[in-house]
């Protein structure tokens, strides 16, 4: 069984100020196993499924593709029509190095978490999702010069 949360990222003090919900699907065996889920838990397999996302769409632009009409329109929108087929050089993530710094950065409070519009604010805490929950990531800029 698994949960389907929406997962949405704000900037806050940048021009690009937010990024489009997306639907996450998690597992939760953990939750059936009797073990609360924490916090810490929940970053670390948002961080893991974006990581996968992130090394699946680096292999689908190795891939040459055909275009639908409605791609094709989008990318004329977007200023770039691009079919795929790059030999672009190849970025590994390590998983396990992406959840150390996502969660060192929330310790240090470089973004805030709120569940359903309640902030978390350990990373040991309990957490309450459900299917349909609402995941926003906050991240903060400095002010220049500040």
């Amino acid at each position: 069984m698994s949960l389907e949360l929406r997962v949405a990222s704000k900037v806050v003090g940048s021009r690009h100020t937010s990024i489009p919900e997306q639907l996450l699907w998690l597992s939760d065996e953990r939750k059936r196993g009797g073990e609360p889920l924490t916090l810490r838990d929940l970053i670390t397999m948002i961080v893991l499924e974006e990581v996968e996302a992130f090394r699946q769409r680096q292999e689908e632009r190795r891939l040459l593709r055909v275009l639908t009409e409605r791609e094709i329109a989008e990318g004329i929108e977007r200023g770039k029509i691009d079919p795929g087929g790059h030999e672009e050089q190849r970025q590994d993530v390590d998983p396990h190095e992406a959840v150390r710094v996502a969660l060192q950065a929330f310790e240090d409070q470089l973004y805030f978490v709120f569940i359903d519009g309640v902030q978390q604010q350990h990373l040991d805490q309990p957490v309450q999702v459900q299917s349909g929950s609402r995941v926003l990531f906050v991240r903060l800029v400095p002010l220049a010069g500040g």
